[in-house]
């Protein structure tokens, strides 16, 4: 019987992460062919924020290519000068719905406000799996996956 997989990416965590990590971009084709092989896709969705330039836009028509279904979030500039675009509860509900259909969820990011998913997906049968940057991810994240895989050089964009 073939594993049925549901894979949900927080672009912006993997974006910060693997750049404050690496110093370099994360190479989701990588983890697509990773993931995929062998096994049937139940939902993909990637997480994001849409600031609506050129170069975003054409990141997003490349993990559409790949997969993914892309989800995004307006970028909100607050007067005081921080921003805001936080897909934490939409990537939570997204997860928990998926894990009674799928024998694994794979949730790419480093926060460790995804703990009480990844128990609960746990809880409907499903294998959780996280993929982070090692010295950036939530302690409490890593503890409550099933599997933790680092993201290394086979899952990044470029040379060092």
């Amino acid at each position: 019987m073939t594993e049925k997989i549901s894979i949900f990416a927080d672009v912006q965590n993997i974006y910060y992460t693997t750049r404050q990590s690496f110093g370099r971009h994360f190479n989701y084709q990588a983890l697509w062919d990773e993931l995929t092989q062998g096994r049937e896709v139940v939902r993909a969705v990637a997480y994001a924020i849409d600031r609506g330039d050129a170069a975003q836009m054409n990141f997003q028509r490349i993990l559409k290519e790949i997969g993914f279904e892309v989800r995004l979030k307006p970028y909100i500039q607050r007067r005081d000068g921080s921003a805001k675009g936080d897909w934490d509860v939409g990537i939570t509900i997204d997860l928990v719905d998926a894990a009674a259909a799928s024998d694994i969820v794979v949730l790419l990011s480093g926060d460790g406000d995804f703990d009480l998913a990844l128990e609960r997906a746990r809880k409907d049968g499903a294998k959780s799996w996280v993929y982070g940057a090692e010295a950036l991810t939530a302690q409490s994240l890593i503890n409550a996956a099933d599997t933790f895989v680092p993201i290394d050089e086979r899952l990044l964009l470029g040379k060092k």
